[in-house]
């Protein structure tokens, strides 16, 4: 796909890899519709810096817990933009806890933004363009059997099945692929310490930054002869 002049959705894209994910879009070219939950001075801040760049840069709001907010997310992005040509689903929540500890009620808490809210974005998306390119951010994990955080980490398993199927029923118009990253943040509060003695072995024995995996969400959408892979940006730790 030719970047240059198309629109992407990104959601959870006001901080953190969401945030990279933008700024590398626009690079090439995008116009972007940043959504945010909670962070709107930052997503007003990013869209102010990427409307330097001469691309077009709005935002919008939503919080992905129900189906018509899902649907009323397209819709607002789709008005405000003119129509997407692709969509990013990068907005998460992660919790610890193990399945003993999560109730109904935490399970859909990780549920809803982490698998539900992207397959119906993924729905509605290929309802409205003819052709495109979706990409789905995963998780590192989805390899492993983390029992820590259960909910979380079948939510990821769940959305990279679905990226599977999804890449099978909305051939041969829209692509849809998945990226999995490994440890590349810290949590709000913490450090980089926090990330070295915490992410476990790693191969590559170095750190994986938020613009690698920016740059292979671009990968993916400029190939247009890839669907239903995940790719791992992890340095190699989902091997273990």
């Amino acid at each position: 796909m030719n970047l240059q002049g198309k629109t992407a959705l990104v959601t959870g894209g006001a901080v953190r890899i969401g945030a990279a994910i933008c700024r590398a879009l626009a690079g090439a070219g995008m116009n972007v519709v940043i959504h945010y939950r909670s962070s709107a001075a930052e997503a007003e801040r990013l869209a102010e810096e990427l409307g330097k760049l001469d691309v077009g840069a709005l935002i919008v709001q939503a919080d992905l817990v129900s189906e018509e907010a899902c649907r009323k997310l397209l819709e607002e992005a789709s008005s405000v933009s003119g129509g997407l040509q692709v969509l990013v689903n990068n907005a998460s929540v992660f919790h610890k806890q193990s399945i003993g500890q999560a109730t109904a009620g935490h399970l859909l808490d990780e549920f809803w933004p982490n698998f539900l809210a992207p397959v119906l974005l993924m729905r509605g998306f290929a309802e409205r363009c003819r052709e495109g390119k979706i990409v789905n951010l995963l998780d590192r994990r989805i390899e492993g059997h983390d029992i820590h955080c259960a909910p979380y980490v079948l939510s990821k398993k769940a959305l990279a099945e679905a990226t599977k199927l999804a890449a099978l029923e909305f051939a041969p118009s829209i692509a849809v692929n998945g990226v999995a990253p490994g440890a590349i943040l810290p949590p709000p509060g913490k450090g980089q310490d926090y990330i070295r003695d915490r992410a476990g072995p790693v191969p590559l024995q170095r750190q994986c930054t938020p613009e690698e995996v920016a740059e292979t969400v671009l990968f993916l959408l400029h190939n247009d002869s890839v669907t239903g892979q995940i790719l791992f940006v992890d340095g190699g730790q989902n091997l273990l």
